[in-house]
This record gives C-alpha cells, sequence and structure tokens, in this order.
C-alpha cells in the first residue's frame, strides 16, 4: 500500500523481509571471520520528531494500524499497546536468525535515557531475549545502556551481563558500579575534537580503572572508504585513522600480558601525585602484577609493593615501544620508580619474578 513519508509502500509489521537478514547474517559472519565483536542495538529512541515521522512504528507509515500514540510512548509497554508485540516478535527473529553468531552481543537500546524509555520496558525486553535463547546451547550476553558520563545502576537486571556507558570520562562510572561484578563498558566516544590524545587518554583511563569494555566511534570508516582512510573534515565530531587504532592494538597488547581475572581497580597504591591534567589509574593482583597509566607525571613515581622480587617495565603508550626494564627486590612498604625520560604518556607493568 503507498503512503510511506519518505516514499514507497508502507511497511507491513508482521511480515519479515528475508534480504534484510540475509544481509545481517552476512554481516556479522564477515565480522566474526576478521575477529570482530559485534554489538547489535536492537532499538534506538526517538530523538526528533523527524524521526518518528520516519518510524515504521508510526501509524502513519504501517498497514497494520499500531503507533497511534506520541513518540515517547514507543518503548513504554503501558502506553505503546499492540506495537509491544511487534517488538517482541522483531526481537525473537533477531535471536533465531542470529543464534550461531560467536562474536555478538544484544544492546537493548541505544541511549534509553532519551525519549520516553522506561527501565520496565528494558527489562521486558531483556527478559524477551532470554526466553527467545533459552533453549539455545551457547547463549549471548545482553547489554544495557545506563547513561553519558556516569551513573549508578539503580536496578540491575539479572539478564544483563555489560551496563554500557557513552563519554565516561572521567571513567566515574566504573567505580560507582564494580560492586556488581558485570562488565562495565564506554561503547561511544566523541565530541573532544578529532586529535588522537583525548581518545587515547580516555581509552587508558577506562580500561586501567577497571572497566572491560572500550568502543571508539571512528568517523574514518565511511562508505566508500571501508578500510578506514577517510580523511574527515575538523568539523567532525569525533576522530579516528589507522595510527590511532595502533594505538588501541597496543593498550589490547599490554593488557593482554596479564592474568586479567585477577587484576582489580588498585588506584590507592599509586602515590605520585601530578601537576594539572595528570592523570593515573592502576589495576593489581598485590604481590602478583601491576599494570598502571601514567598522564604527565613528573619527577619519580611512588607506589606500594608487597615484598618480592619484580620485573618493571615501562613503555611509551604512543609508540607502544618499551622505553627501560629492570629486575628489582622490594623489601616492604612503599617504591620510589625513577620515569624513564620526559614522555607524555606511560604504561607500567611490574610482574613477579618466580623464584628457583
Amino acid at each position: 500500500m503507498p503512503g510511506y513519508a519518505d516514499g514507497g509502500n508502507k511497511f507491513d509489521l508482521n511480515r519479515w523481509d528475508a534480504a534484510y537478514f540475509q544481509r545481517l547474517k552476512d554481516f556479522v559472519g564477515q565480522a566474526g571471520a576478521r575477529g570482530i565483536v559485534v554489538e547489535l542495538a536492537i532499538f534506538c529512541p526517538m530523538y526528533e520528531e523527524k524521526q518518528w515521522k520516519l518510524s515504521p512504528m508510526n501509524a502513519a507509515n504501517n498497514v497494520n494500524d499500531v503507533g497511534e500514540h506520541h513518540m515517547h510512548a514507543v518503548h513504554d509497554f503501558t502506553k505503546n499497546g499492540p506495537l509491544q508485540a511487534i517488538q517482541e516478535s522483531l526481537v525473537r527473529k533477531l535471536v533465531a536468525e542470529l543464534k550461531d553468531a560467536d562474536n555478538l552481543y544484544y544492546e537493548i537500546c541505544n541511549e534509553p535515557y532519551f525519549g520516553g524509555v522506561t527501565l520496565d520496558w528494558q527489562a521486558r525486553i531483556a527478559d524477551t531475549i532470554a526466553d527467545a535463547e533459552k533453549d539455545h546451547p551457547e547463549r549471548h550476553l545482553i547489554s544495557q545502556n545506563v547513561a553519558n558520563g556516569a551513573m549508578k545502576v539503580a536496578r540491575a537486571h539479572p539478564g544483563v551481563s555489560i551496563f554500557n556507558f557513552h563519554y565516561a570520562n572521567p571513567p566515574d562510572a566504573v567505580p560507582m558500579n564494580y560492586h556488581l561484578r558485570k562488565v562495565i563498558g564506554l561503547n561511544e566516544t566523541g565530541f573532544k575534537g578529532t586529535g588522537d590524545d583525548y581518545y587515547r587518554m580516555e581509552a587508558w583511563e577506562f580500561m586501567l580503572a577497571g572497566g572491560a569494555l572500550y568502543n571508539h566511534l571512528d568517523y574514518s570508516f565511511t562508505a566508500g572508504h571501508e578500510d578506514g582512510t577517510f580523511a574527515y573534515p575538523q568539523t567532525q565530531p569525533g576522530g579516528g585513522n589507522p595510527g590511532y587504532r595502533k594505538q588501541m592494538k597496543f593498550l589490547a597488547t599490554f593488557l593482554g600480558g596479564f592474568d586479567l581475572v585477577k587484576l582489580k581497580p588498585a588506584k590507592e597504591l599509586l602515590h605520585s601525585q601530578g601537576p594539572k591534567g595528570s592523570r593515573s589509574q592502576m589495576l593489581a593482583t598485590p604481590g602478583l602484577q601491576y599494570a598502571a597509566y601514567l598522564k604527565e607525571l613528573r619527577g619519580p613515581l611512588r607506589l606500594t609493593l608487597e615484598p618480592g622480587s619484580y620485573r618493571v617495565s615501562w613503555y611509551d603508550v604512543i609508540s607502544g615501544k618499551e622505553l627501560s626494564s629492570e629486575q628489582i627486590q622490594h623489601e616492604q612498604g612503599e617504591r620510589e620508580l625513577t620515569l624513564p625520560g620526559e614522555v607524555k604518556e606511560l604504561a607500567l607493568r611490574i610482574v613477579a619474578v618466580t623464584q628457583p
């Protein structure tokens, strides 16, 4: 039936487009073949009236006579009427089509804190995902996008394994929610210029504070530049380029050199204070392994170590180059370490040396 607001026919919300699901499975499969994890955000709020005007969930754009309400009622099952069943049907269809993907997690809704998305509705969608997967041998993680910046999760749904934040620097969202013993993620960045420095610092700080997921919006990937080489203008709301991705690869390599599941936030072990603009974070398994990020630190570093023999290695986080390495014997209390020259951003790795 003609009449869609953007031209062409209206949508029938009770029929599936087989070509769409074929493309979706191919996309996820191609990503998996390249070692890429896909976050599938199932829903998104209506930010503005112009989005609602084009939405298939608007009664004006479908043949099902659903969606005859305000755009902010779409994600509230006490107000959206028969649209709720259609939304849950979509969730079950997605789960069925992607049941074999091993590189995927589901995010309930992108930025639900805009546009009337209720917590009860989000819990209902989480329950629907879990129920749709209950008979699958391999189940997928479920993510909930909590806030821009930081906020304490008030009602942690038991089926949610990842709590994601946008623009979370400083990384206060991590200590606020670490007690949940779930993945705390930063899955959207931007609006801090197009250079590498801020986003690199943001990534290191978040991960070394105890975060478990960092996802940078990289504006160098566009249609026609699928290899990430688009030279975007300075007016873009974010950055990204091949050089920056190499810096992120070193962050992943650095963290991969530790027994990650045993590391815990330990910033209190760092005692040196830098000038304005300095940053520091540390993870540790005291007596066994210590990982730290230091920005704009001046003078020696003082930190608390357990007694033991350690290998101390310093790295330039921009180049990934090892700057120095030495073995030390520590007796007790604080230890003073000399910085390896005037380097803007440093990573520090301290691991216990096995005694003969």
